[in-house]
């Protein structure tokens, strides 16, 4: 009896050396927000948006002159053409804002799609990085949504993950 309470002590005794889980930390929102990747995309947008707006300021001076032209034509019409010319105007009007809100939507869902792949991209790279280097696991935190409430600077592991991110995806372009 002695020798088997022995045994079990000896085996406990021996699985508490065993190497505690190796844990790190990385703060998503500067990961998500300093990746270059990220920065590229939202720069790409940024033109796109410009361009957006540009041509919906062109196609609303356009509208305007239009108006203009058909209000001068207006003066000198009887009342049915009067309205025929302000009922064809304001379809052209509701159809111009159609146009520019499906574009608009476009950008936006366009945009998001390319955000979420670089989501996955960052979640993927953590995993992977996450393996070569041995942890047990890696905690993400955010200002926001805070899910690791102390860590030490040892083992947050934010500036070395964005460091190889880049690295990464500098290797990719």
């Amino acid at each position: 009896m002695k020798k088997i309470i022995y045994l079990s002590l000896m085996m406990m005794v021996l699985a508490s050396c065993q190497n505690p889980n190796k844990i790190g930390f990385i703060n998503n929102g500067t990961i998500i927000n300093e990746y270059q990747e990220k920065k590229d995309i939202e720069a790409k947008y940024q033109v796109k948006e410009e361009n957006f707006r540009k041509k919906a300021d062109s196609l609303g001076k356009a509208f305007q002159a239009e108006v203009q032209v058909a209000q001068m034509e207006a003066q000198r019409a009887s009342q049915k053409k009067q309205q025929e010319l302000m009922a064809g105007l304001q379809q052209k009007q509701q159809m111009l804002q159609q146009q520019m809100q499906a574009e608009q939507q476009q950008l936006t869902e366009e945009f998001q799609t390319e955000i979420d792949s670089v989501i996955s991209t960052v979640k993927k790279f953590v995993k992977g990085y996450g393996k070569t280097n041995g942890y047990n696991y890696i905690l993400g935190t955010t200002d926001a949504a805070s899910t690791v409430m102390y860590g030490t600077d040892e083992n947050d592991l934010t500036q070395t993950v964005l460091d190889a991110l880049n690295a990464e995806y500098k290797k990719s372009e």
